[in-house]
């Protein structure tokens, strides 16, 4: 049986690196607290896990936003899937958590944004959960 909950401690945070450093490959471990600590204390963001058998098999991290094109919605920043676990429903189970948190804490918006390589994610968000293509994400790097 799979338990989602959401990860507030270091600890926590660590035991969750191996499975969110197959998304976000470029992080190092301590690089990887110091931003999640950051992030938690000045943005409200939120990471959660999916256990399976007291195993992190999936991890979503999130936070609300207020935008003038959105208004106030949150933002899903990362979703991973233990490259080991996929095909599981997992993702899936983890965006409906973050869904009721936001239903729960009065946001009507959910936002992300996914890698121009990512075909099976891209059909996993439109064709499953029912997210909308609205616009591209252009980044600099200064």
């Amino acid at each position: 049986m799979s338990i989602i909950r959401e990860l507030s401690t270091e600890m926590d945070w660590l035991e969750a690196y191996p499975v969110m450093k197959q998304l976000r490959t470029h992080l190092s471990q301590e690089r990887f607290l110091e931003l999640t600590r950051e992030a938690t204390n000045s943005e409200g963001y939120k990471l959660a896990a999916l256990y399976e058998e007291g195993e992190i098999v999936a991890v979503t991290g999130f936070m609300p936003m207020i935008t003038l094109y959105n208004g106030k919605f949150i933002w899903v920043c990362d979703l991973v899937t233990d490259s080991n676990a996929r095909s599981k429903g997992y993702g899936e189970k983890l965006l409906n958590y973050v869904e009721t948190w936001a239903k729960n804490n009065g946001f009507d918006i959910i936002s992300l944004s996914s890698g121009l390589q990512r075909l099976d994610a891209h059909r996993f968000y439109e064709d499953k959960m029912d997210y909308m293509k609205k616009s591209y994400v252009y980044l600099k790097e200064l």
